[in-house]
């Protein structure tokens, strides 16, 4: 039998024009003065029969520290609010689950922006699969100017880089298998990264669509509305429809890392309804 849990690792506030895209791209989420309410920062824990796995290990709560951030990096002190406490991290949130970090097999990263891979020193020895074109583009300088933070990685993180088949599962041209069984499976879902992914978790009565940060909420991919950070819209877009199209085929439950609605659709095992 397979359990998944959502994991809240604190929240996080941005602007709205990155929630919802306007015109103006990332200049305009920089300048606008609106924000978001709180969001949620879900990491999400899969008790399958081969092992446990994690996806996306949310943030830290180093966070809160001052100069953790780099200085002159504009989207951290102009576009974004982190809040998490120590307590709220992944590991500690797994122990009062009964469930020990150490055990976790796997762990598979959406892509490598802070809030997904801010609680990666929990798994010290877990094997880590992440896209080995994200993790390049993620490297030094190069990388921090595009908002992400390689020097606060732990100092063991070597990625295992995701291999994918020419296996089509739905619209999805390419998967990676990630267990034995074929029923966890990671697909490309380019957009708000050009390398992100998400992770497919398939049993009896539905299918579980990890989704990173594809859309910000279950209404934003209904609408096909990318955020506003995603440098290829096109892209973005693409990704969305073939979401909508796997949809489609069969009972799809859509859980975006900060959609407030996603921890109660997991519990319910509501189906995104395509068309509404």
């Amino acid at each position: 039998m397979i359990s998944i849990h959502a994991i809240q690792t604190g929240r996080v506030k941005i602007k709205r024009v990155q929630r919802r895209r306007e015109s103006g791209g990332l200049g305009r989420v920089l300048l606008s003065r609106s924000w978001t309410e709180w969001l949620p920062i879900y990491a999400w824990v899969i008790e399958h029969p081969e092992g446990m796995i994690v996806v996306d290990t949310g943030e830290t709560a180093r966070t809160r520290e001052a100069g953790y951030f780099p200085w002159w990096q504009p989207y951290y002190r102009l576009a974004v609010r982190m809040d998490v406490s120590p307590e709220e991290e992944i590991g500690p949130q797994m122990r009062k689950l009964g469930l020990d970090p150490d055990g976790a097999g796997k762990v598979v990263l959406t892509h490598l922006h802070t809030d997904h891979a801010g609680g990666l020193h929990h798994f010290p020895h877990s094997e880590i699969l992440v896209s080995g074109e994200e993790y390049g583009a993620a490297l030094g300088l190069a990388g921090e100017v595009q908002g992400y933070l390689p020097h606060r990685w732990p100092d063991w993180f070597a990625p295992r880089p995701i291999e994918f088949e020419a296996r089509a599962l739905g619209p999805f041209e390419e998967s990676c298998r990630v267990t034995e069984a074929g029923d966890v499976i990671i697909v490309p879902t380019p957009g708000h990264t050009p390398n992100h992914v998400s992770v497919i978790v398939q049993t009896e009565g539905a299918s579980y669509f990890l989704a990173g940060d594809t859309s910000y909420s279950e209404e934003l991919l209904l609408e096909g509305n990318p955020d506003g950070v995603s440098p290829d819209v096109a892209v973005a877009k693409g990704t969305m429809e073939q979401i909508l199209a796997f949809a489609t085929a069969g009972a799809v439950v859509y859980l975006p890392t900060h959609d407030p609605g996603s921890e109660g659709r997991l519990r319910d095992r509501e189906a995104l309804v395509v068309g509404r």
